[in-house]
């Protein structure tokens, strides 16, 4: 056998592997343009009303799939449509859920007239807001169901459930869960 017989018997294995890299890097591709949107969305953050857990310029990735087994929870940082504006994604933190009570009283929120602990605040205080010109609100607030009232953890800087009231959770697009970007920022969001 020579030399040149040798790479002419190599060539249909060389072709198969190569036709093999192609349909996986297709296959990836569809996935990833058809399947991935489906379960994950990434963000970029333009605002400074999470500042303390998430800065802005930071992406983080907000997955679609938890809130189709489970509603939100308090703690969950998630995205959701604008009350004003729904073609506009905010993020805040859920703080109460259906049929709980809110109140804002020395520079803290209470729940069912408790004080929560809200570590992510940075101690900083939280004050009502005046609320947008088409909502009312008054405290205590008790949340109708299938409601939630969300907050930044940023308090002195956030357009949040003091403005815009509480929001349906049908307008919920998922939790976030991880930063990816900055690179020295990566890593999950804890709740």
């Amino acid at each position: 056998m020579y030399a040149g017989d040798h790479a002419r018997s190599n060539a249909p294995a060389i072709k198969r592997a190569l036709r093999r890299l192609i349909g996986f890097l297709l296959l990836f591709a569809v996935a990833n343009w058809g399947i991935m949107p489906l379960a994950l969305q990434a963000y970029a953050i333009p605002s400074g009303s999470m500042e303390g857990t998430i800065l802005v310029g930071d992406r983080v990735y907000s997955e679609r799939i938890s809130y189709y087994l489970h509603e939100p929870e308090p703690g969950d940082i998630i995205t959701f449509h604008d009350p004003a504006a729904p073609d506009r994604i905010l993020i805040k933190r859920v703080i109460a859920t259906g049929g709980q009570t809110v109140d804002l009283a020395d520079g803290r929120v209470l729940i069912d007239g408790q004080p929560i602990d809200e570590p992510y605040t940075g101690g900083k205080p939280t004050y009502p807001l005046d609320p947008a010109w088409n909502v009312e609100l008054s405290y205590p607030y008790v949340i109708p169901h299938d409601e939630l009232w969300v907050m930044g953890d940023n308090r002195t800087n956030s357009q949040d459930s003091r403005y815009f009231g509480s929001v349906p959770v049908e307008s919920v697009t998922g939790k976030a869960v991880f930063t990816y970007w900055p690179v020295p920022r990566i890593g999950l969001l804890d709740a």
